[in-house]
C-alpha cells in the first residue's frame, strides 16, 4: 500500500495521538489486510446426547489465496463448555458439514481427500476411535433414520464413486431440441442454446442444456453399508429429507415444474415414499409452494413452510398425519399473526412447539411457535445469532453469533436460551489490536409516517468540533437487511476517518411482509426518500459531518441505488458502485434472474417498457457529477458486466472521473466469498477512492 493511500489512517492516528486519554489511544484502525486474520465459526451440530458440539472453523490461507475449513469439537458438561475446543479433523484437509448419528457415537462430514471420488466420511467419536472411513453406498450427506438402522441421502443417478469412461466431455453443449445442424460435429466446439437457463452466476462457461442434466434422487442404504436403493424416479430434483418417527418413510420436497422456464410462481410440493419401495405420494398441490418438511417426535404431525404465491408471506404450517403417512386433516398456519419469515423449523422434544431462526429488525434470533400460534423470541440482544442446533432432549443449544464489534464465534446455552456462554475466542487477538466504533442506532420518519431504522458509526478517534466526511452504505436485495452484523468494510472506513451511515429502507426484510414489498414497482422512487432523510438526520445529529463531503456506496441493489442517487440528486460527492444495475431493459436480457423484475415490475420489459426505463439510472445519467468507482466480477451473471460497462462509458464520455475495476474469477458474491486476495483488494479500493475524493482532494483544494 502506498504512503499516499494511508492518508486517512494517518489522520486518525494524529487525532488519537492528540487525545491520549481516548480508549483507542493504544490501538490502530482496522485495515483491509486484517481480513486475512479473521476466523469464522459456523455449522454448529450438538450431539443428540448433549455431550459434544461439532462446528466448522474457517481461516484464510493468505499465501495460497484460499479459505480453509476444519471441524472442531467442544466437550460439554451440564450444557456448559468443559475445557477448551479442540481440532477434530486433519488440519491438512478440508472438512465441513458435520452430522451426528442418533446414538452420538459417529460424526459424518464432507471432505475432499486426494483422488477419492467419495467425499462423505464417517468418524467414531467414542473409543476405539480411529481413522475416518466410508460407509459403502453412502455418497451424499447422510440423514440417519430415528432408529439408526438406515441412512438416506440425495445425489444424481450417476454414482460419483464410479468413474465413467463413456461420458462425452461436451455433453449438453448442444440442446437436444436444436433445429440447426453442424457440418462436422467433431470440429464444432461451440454451444447451441434453446433454454433460457444456459448460464448461472459464478459459472464462467455456459452450463449444460437442462435436458441433459441428471436429477437429484433420494436413496436409502443400511447404516452398516450396502447397495443404495433409489426411492424416487428422477423426474425432478428431490431434497429436504425428513424421516417418519417409525423409520418407515421419508418425506421430501420436489418441484414438478422446475423445468418450466415460463413459470415464475413458487410450485414446490411435499412427497412421501416408503423405504421398502413403492410409488411416491404427492401430499400437496399447487398453487403455492410447500418445503422443508419435519416430522414431530411422536410421528403424529408434520410441519413445513408454505408460500402461497410469489411475494406472499411465508408461514409455518402443521398438519396431523394418518397411520399411512398421509395428511389427516387440513394444515394449520401457526405463524399467521407473525409477519416475518421463519427459517427451517425443528420440533421441541415434547412436540408442543417448533423452533426456527428469523430476522427481526436488524437482528437475527431463535424463535418458538406453539401449536396454538403463540410466537416468542428465545435468544436476545443486538446481534445476529444463527445456525441453531440442540440436543435430543432440548436441554442444550448451540449457535454462532456475531455483532457489529465482533466476528462470528460459537455460543452454547440452555434450551430456554439462559446461561449463555461463549465457547470460542478465535478473533480476540485481532480485536485486542484494533480500534473499532460501536454503531449508534437511529430512526427517522418519512412523509407517509413510516419509521426507518439505521445506524451511524463515528470515525475512530472522533473529536467533536472537527469536520469529517461521511459514507452512506446501501445493502443489496433489496429484500435483505443491514443490522447488528460484523461489517469489516464499515470498520475500515471508520478507521480511515469517515462517519458511516447504513440503514434498512422500505423494501428491507425483518420489518414485516408489508414493509418488505412496499417498494414493488417503485424501486428508487420510494426508497430514495428513506436514504436522504437518513442523511439529513445524521447531519442534524452531528454537525461535524461536512454535507459537501458525503459519499455513497453499495453492491447489487445497493449498487443500483448508488447509481440512482447520484443520477437523481446532487447530494453525493463520490460514489463506489459494486455489481450494479444501470439499465433494466438490457439487464433483463443478460442476467440469470429475470423472475425478479417479472414480479417486482409487474411483467417483462415489453409489457412494462415505460416502468423499466423510468426506474433505470441510465435514463438520468447526464445528471451524474460524482466521481465513481465501478466494481464488478467477470463471472457475475446476476448483474452482468454490460450494465456496469454502460455506466462507465457514459461517465467517461461525459468527463466524470470514473474507474472500472474488473475482478477475474469473481461472481456476484465477491464481497462475501470471493477470493481472499481480491476481496481484500476490493476493500482497499473502496477505502482509497473515498479517501482521495472526500479527504485528500478536499484538503488539496482547501490548501489552494
Amino acid at each position: 500500500m502506498s504512503m499516499r493511500s494511508w492518508t486517512g489512517c494517518l489522520i486518525v492516528a494524529a487525532l488519537v495521538g492528540a487525545h491520549p486519554g481516548l480508549a483507542v489511544a493504544q490501538k490502530r484502525p482496522l485495515v483491509p489486510t486484517d481480513y486475512y486474520r479473521q476466523v469464522n465459526v459456523a455449522e454448529a451440530a450438538v450431539a443428540p446426547s448433549g455431550a459434544l458440539v461439532a462446528f466448522t472453523v474457517t481461516t484464510i490461507v493468505e499465501k495460497e489465496n484460499r479459505r480453509h475449513r476444519e471441524i472442531w469439537m467442544q466437550r460439554l458438561k451440564d450444557g456448559a463448555p468443559d475445557g477448551a475446543p479442540v481440532r477434530f479433523t486433519d488440519p491438512t484437509l478440508e472438512a465441513s458439514g458435520p452430522v451426528w448419528s442418533p446414538d452420538s457415537t459417529v460424526l459424518a462430514f464432507t471432505s475432499r481427500r486426494g483422488k477419492d471420488p467419495n467425499s462423505i466420511w464417517f468418524a467414531r467419536v467414542v473409543a476405539p476411535g480411529g481413522e475416518a472411513y466410508h460407509v459403502d453406498g453412502v455418497t451424499g450427506t447422510p440423514t440417519w433414520s430415528p432408529d439408526g438402522k438406515w441412512i438416506a441421502f440425495t445425489r444424481t443417478e450417476d454414482d460419483p464413486t464410479v468413474e465413467r469412461t463413456d461420458r462425452d466431455p461436451r455433453e449438453g453443449w448442444i440442446a437436444k431440441d436444436a433445429i440447426s445442424r453442424t457440418v462436422d460435429p467433431k470440429r464444432f466446439d461451440g454451444r447451441v442454446v434453446t433454454s433460457t437457463r444456459y448460464k448461472r452466476d459464478g459459472t464462467l462457461q455456459f452450463i449444460a442444456d437442462p435436458a441433459a442434466r441428471k436429477k437429484t434422487r433420494v436413496f436409502v442404504v443400511a447404516a452398516t453399508g450396502g447397495t443404495p436403493k433409489a426411492l424416487t424416479t428422477g423426474e425432478f430434483d428431490s431434497g429436504g429429507l425428513s424421516w417418519s418417527a417409525d423409520s418407515a418413510r421419508i418425506y421430501y420436497t420436489g418441484n414438478e415444474l422446475e423445468d418450466d422456464e415460463i413459470n415464475r410462481e413458487p410450485t414446490s410440493d411435499l412427497f412421501v415414499v416408503a423405504i421398502d419401495g413403492g410409488t411416491p405420494r404427492k401430499l400437496t398441490t399447487n398453487p403455492g409452494s410447500e418445503t422443508t418438511p419435519v416430522v414431530s417426535p411422536k410421528g403424529d404431525r408434520l410441519a413445513f413452510t408454505r408460500t402461497a404465491s410469489r411475494g406472499a408471506e411465508t408461514d409455518l404450517m402443521v398438519v396431523s398425519l394418518a397411520a399411512d403417512g398421509s395428511f389427516s386433516g387440513t394444515p394449520q398456519n401457526i405463524t399467521s399473526s407473525w409477519s416475518d419469515a421463519p427459517g427451517r423449523a425443528s420440533w421441541t422434544p415434547d412436540g408442543t412447539a417448533l423452533r426456527f431462526g428469523a430476522s427481526t429488525s436488524g437482528d437475527a434470533h431463535l424463535f418458538e411457535a406453539t401449536l396454538q400460534g403463540r410466537v416468542r423470541q428465545i435468544t436476545t440482544g443486538s446481534r445476529h445469532a444463527n445456525g441453531f442446533s440442540s440436543s435430543a432432549d432440548g436441554r442444550v443449544l448451540a449457535y454462532a453469533v456475531n455483532d457489529a464489534m465482533h466476528p462470528t464465534e460459537l455460543y452454547v446455552a440452555r434450551g430456554d436460551g439462559s446461561a449463555e456462554q461463549r465457547v470460542t475466542k478465535f478473533n480476540d487477538a485481532l480485536l485486542a489490536e484494533v480500534a473499532l466504533t460501536e454503531p449508534e442506532p437511529m430512526t427517522w420518519k418519512v412523509k407517509d409516517g413510516t419509521t426507518i431504522e439505521g445506524w451511524l458509526m463515528k470515525p475512530v478517534g472522533y473529536v467533536a468540533g472537527r469536520k469529517y466526511p461521511m459514507v452512506l452504505k446501501i445493502h443489496g436485495g433489496p429484500h435483505s437487511a443491514y443490522g447488528t452484523d460484523w461489517f469489516d468494510t464499515f470498520q475500515v472506513l471508520s478507521g480511515a476517518g469517515f462517519f458511516v451511515l447504513y440503514s434498512n429502507p422500505r423494501g428491507s426484510s425483518g420489518y414485516g411482509h408489508e414493509f418488505t414489498y412496499a417498494t414493488r414497482g417503485k424501486w428508487g422512487e420510494m426508497d430514495q426518500e428513506d436514504f436522504l432523510v437518513g442523511v439529513d438526520t445524521a447531519l442534524a445529529k452531528y454537525p461535524d459531518i461536512d454535507p459537501k463531503r458525503v459519499g455513497v456506496s453499495g453492491g447489487s441493489y445497493g449498487g443500483f441505488m448508488s447509481n440512482w442517487l447520484t443520477a437523481r440528486t446532487d447530494r453525493f460527492a463520490a460514489s463506489v458502485t459494486s455489481r450494479s444495475i444501470t439499465n433494466w431493459e438490457s439487464w433483463y436480457g443478460s442476467s440469470d434472474a429475470q423472475g425478479l423484475t417479472d414480479y417486482e415490475f409487474f411483467g417483462p420489459p415489453w409489457e412494462q417498457r415505460e416502468l423499466y426505463r423510468r426506474l433505470s439510472p441510465i435514463t438520468y445519467v447526464e445528471n451524474v457529477t460524482a466521481p465513481t468507482l465501478i466494481i464488478l466480477g467477470e463471472e457475475d451473471y446476476r448483474t452482468p458486466i454490460s450494465d456496469n460497462e454502460q455506466w462507465f462509458m457514459a461517465l467517461k464520455l461525459r468527463k466524470v472521473p470514473v474507474e472500472l475495476a474488473r475482478y477475474p474469477r469473481s461472481a456476484h458474491g465477491l464481497s462475501r466469498d470471493g477470493e481472499p486476495w481480491l476481496l481484500v483488494d476490493r476493500q482497499e479500493r473502496i477505502r482509497s477512492w473515498f479517501v482521495h475524493w472526500l479527504i485528500e482532494k478536499t484538503d488539496t483544494t482547501s490548501a489552494k
